[in-house]
């Protein structure tokens, strides 16, 4: 079985409910840090797993927080 790029993101957002998402500054170049909107108020840091440096989900705390 193959997935679709951004299918286990997709699936995240849908779990969540989440109404939309606003794109907020980009944690690395591929990857940018989202914020729900609605009535969900969660920082979201989405990327696949075949890309981002070794550190990148402590970069994205650091800069999501």
């Amino acid at each position: 079985m193959t997935s679709c790029p951004g299918s286990t993101s997709g699936a995240v957002i849908d779990a969540l409910k989440a109404q939309a998402v606003e794109i907020l500054d980009t944690i690395e170049p591929g990857a940018p840090g989202l914020q729900t909107i609605g009535d969900l108020d969660l920082k979201l840091a989405l990327k696949s797993g075949n890309f981002g440096s070794p550190d990148f989900f402590l970069r994205a705390l650091a800069q999501l927080n």
